[in-house]
C-alpha cells in the first residue's frame, strides 16, 4: 500500500508531500489543475522512462521519492528478498532527474537500475489511463489476465518445462547441424588419408634418425677416409699420442723439482688418455659404418615417401603426426554428431509429445477460466450501462503452431456492447467510453484472485456520467477492497464513493505556476462535489452533495 508520494520541482510542482490510506481515494480538480501529474510521478518511481521535460522549469533536477507498506506474504516483499535489498516490510523508493535528462534511482537506499525499479514497481503499482483498452488487444495482457486468477499452476509449469526440454533438444540439433559433420564423400576421403598416414608416414623422431643415417650414408667414403686419417694421426708413431707421452716422460723425471713442472705431466698424462679413448670412439665408428648402396636407396625411399605425404598436405615432413591426428580427431567428430542426431530424432519428437500433451491439458483448463471470467465480465458491463452487451475471451487449441512456454493456445478477445450485436474485434465494436468501463470491468474480475497492492487509474471514467458514473465509483471502491485504489477523476458520482479525496489546485503568483493539493474533510468534501456537479458551489449543489454522499456510504453497507 502506498503510505506517502513526494515530489519536488517536477513538471509545475515546486513541493508536494501526500499521505494517503487503504481504500478508495478519489483525486479531483479544475481541469488543467495538475491532477495527472501526480500520476506520471507515480509512473517515473515504478520505472517510466523519463526526459529533460520532467524538470521544473529553471530547476536543476526533479527528486521523486514514494513509501509503500508491503504485506509479508506479497510479490513485492518476495522481490526485495530475493535481491536483497528489503528493509523489513517498507518500501522506499526514491528517483531523480537531472535537467540534462539523467536519472538515478534507490530503493531502500541502494541504488540500481531503471530495470529494476521497473521490475519491483510492477508488483507495487499497476497505473490504467483512458486507452488501457490498448493492452487487452496484447496477447501477454490476454494471457496475464487469464491465467492471473487460474487455478491450474502445475498444468502451466508441466507446459513450460515440457517447452524447455523441446527447445534444449532443438538447440542442440541446430547447433551439430552447424557444426558440419563429414558427407559420405568427404568421409571416405579422410578415412583414405587416415590409411594412408598410418600405412606410410614416419613419426617425427623416426623421420629426423632416418635422415641423418641418409646424410652419413650419402657421405660415407669422405667420413670413412677422415676418420681413418684421425686415427691414424692419434696412434701412428708420429701421432699426437705418441708425442704427449714423450713428452710426459721427459717432464716426469724433474717432477719433484717444482710444482708447475708436475702439473704440467699430470696434464700430460691425462691428455694421453683422452687421444686413447678418441682413438677408441674412432674404431667404433668405422666399425659401424655401413656403406651398402641398398641402404641408401631403401632410406632415399622412405624419406621421399615423407616428403610427398607433407607436400600433400601442405606441412614439413615431421608435422605429419599432428595431421593424422587432427583428420582423426574430425572423423571421431563427425561419427559422434552423426550418432548424436540418429538419436536426437527420437528425443525431439518424445518431448514434443510430452509438450503437446502437457498444452492441451493446460488448454482445458483455460477455457474453462475463460468461460468463466467472460461471463463475469459480462454481467458487470450490465451495471456499467451497457445493458446486453458481452466479452468473449475465446479460447482456441492450435497443436500446429510451434512450441512456446504459455503453451498451444490462442486466445481473442470479442465484445458487443448493446444487446442485438454480434461480438466484435474489441477496438471496432465500441466508443472511447465503453471501451474505458470494459477494461474496467475486466480489471475488477482479474483483481478479485490477484489485486497489486495498489491500483490507480487516471480518467477512466470519461464518457460516461449519471447511473453508469455512480456504478463506476462503486466498483472502484470494490476493487480497492482490503487494498488500495487511487482514481483521478471529474465525475462527482465517482468521487462520493471515495474513501478520501484529494484536491488538486493550480496557483498563479504572476510569476510562476504551482501546484497544491488539500486532503479534504467532511465539508470540504461537499463543497468539492457541489463544484464538481455544477461548477458553482450553493446551497441547493451542497446538499445535492451531501446527499449523493450519504447514498454512497449507505450502499457500503
Amino acid at each position: 500500500m502506498l503510505r506517502f508520494l513526494q515530489i519536488r520541482d517536477f513538471a509545475i510542482v515546486d513541493s508536494l508531500e501526500l499521505e494517503f490510506g487503504p481504500g478508495f481515494t478519489c483525486i479531483s480538480g479544475e481541469t488543467g489543475a495538475g491532477k495527472s501529474i501526480l500520476v506520471d510521478a507515480l509512473g517515473l518511481l515504478c520505472g517510466d522512462r523519463a526526459d529533460s521535460g520532467s524538470v521544473r522549469r529553471g530547476a536543476e533536477r526533479a527528486e521523486l521519492a514514494a513509501g509503500f507498506d508491503l504485506p509479508d506474504d506479497g510479490p513485492a516483499l518476495d522481490w526485495l528478498r530475493a535481491t536483497e535489498l528489503d528493509d523489513g516490510c517498507d518500501c522506499l523508493l526514491r528517483r531523480t532527474i537531472t535537467a540534462g535528462g539523467r536519472s538515478r534511482a534507490w530503493i531502500n537506499g541502494t541504488a540500481v537500475t531503471l530495470g529494476q525499479l521497473a521490475e519491483l514497481g510492477e508488483h507495487l503499482v499497476e497505473i490504467h489511463g483512458q486507452n488501457e483498452h490498448l493492452r487487452l488487444v496484447r496477447s501477454a495482457e490476454q494471457f496475464r489476465l487469464l491465467d492471473g486468477g487460474g487455478d491450474y499452476a502445475a498444468e502451466l509449469e508441466r507446459t513450460r518445462e515440457g517447452f524447455f526440454r523441446w527447445q534444449t533438444l532443438e538447440q542442440e540439433k541446430q547447433e551439430l547441424l552447424r557444426a558440419t559433420p563429414l558427407d559420405p564423400a568427404e568421409a571416405d576421403l579422410v578415412r583414405y588419408q587416415v590409411a594412408e598416414l598410418e600405412d606410410t608416414m614416419l613419426a617425427a623422431d623416426e623421420f629426423r634418425a632416418l635422415e641423418q643415417e641418409h646424410r652419413m650414408l650419402a657421405r660415407g667414403g669422405d667420413i670413412v677416409a677422415t676418420l681413418e686419417d684421425a686415427l691414424e694421426m692419434l696412434q701412428g708413431d708420429d701421432g699426437g699420442g705418441a708425442v704427449l707421452a714423450r713428452a710426459a716422460g721427459l717432464l716426469e723425471r724433474h717432477g719433484e723439482l717444482a710444482g708447475e713442472i708436475a702439473a704440467a705431466t699430470t696434464m700430460l698424462n691425462e691428455a694421453v688418455i683422452n687421444c686413447e679413448e678418441a682413438a677408441g670412439e674412432i674404431r667404433a665408428a668405422l666399425s659401424r659404418m655401413d656403406l651398402s648402396p641398398e641402404r641408401l636407396a631403401e632410406l632415399e625411399q622412405r624419406i621421399g615417401r615423407q616428403y610427398d605425404l607433407a607436400r600433400k598436405h601442405r606441412v614439413q615432413p615431421d608435422a605429419l603426426e599432428a595431421v593424422l591426428e587432427r583428420l582423426g580427431e574430425r572423423l571421431e567428430r563427425s561419427s559422434e554428431i552423426e550418432k548424436r542426431l540418429a538419436r536426437i530424432d527420437g528425443e525431439l519428437e518424445q518431448a514434443l509429445h510430452a509438450y503437446r500433451d502437457a498444452a492441451a491439458t493446460l488448454h482445458e483448463r483455460r477455457a474453462e477460466r475463460a468461460v468463466s471470467l467472460s461471463a463475469a465480465v459480462t454481467e458487470l458491463m450490465q451495471e456499467l450501462g451497457m445493458a446486453g452487451g458481452r466479452f468473449e475471451l475465446a479460447a482456441r487449441l492450435d497443436p500446429e503452431q510451434p512450441p512456446a512456454a504459455r503453451g498451444d493456445t490462442r486466445l481473442q478477445i470479442n465484445v458487443s456492447a448493446n444487446s442485438g450485436t454480434a461480438p466484435g474485434p474489441l477496438a471496432r465494436v465500441a466508443s472511447g467510453g465503453e471501451l474505458s468501463r470494459i477494461s474496467l470491468a475486466v480489471k475488477i474480475v482479474a483483481s478479485a484472485h490477484a489485486p497489486a497492492a495498489t491500483q490507480v487509474f487516471d480518467e477512466v471514467d470519461a464518457g460516461v456520467g449519471g447511473r453508469t458514473a455512480s456504478a463506476v465509483g462503486a466498483l472502484l471502491r470494490k476493487l480497492a477492497g482490503d487494498g488500495q485504489a487511487l482514481c483521478v477523476t471529474h465525475l462527482a458520482q465517482v468521487a462520493v464513493f471515495a474513501d478520501q479525496q484529494l484536491r488538486v489546485a493550480k496557483a498563479d503568483d504572476g510569476e510562476r505556476t504551482s501546484v497544491r493539493t488539500e486532503r479534504l474533510d467532511a465539508d470540504g468534501r461537499i463543497d468539492e462535489v457541489a463544484r464538481m456537479l455544477g461548477g458553482q458551489v450553493s446551497e441547493r449543489s451542497r446538499a445535492h452533495a451531501a446527499e449523493l454522499i450519504r447514498e454512497a456510504a449507505q450502499t457500503r453497507h
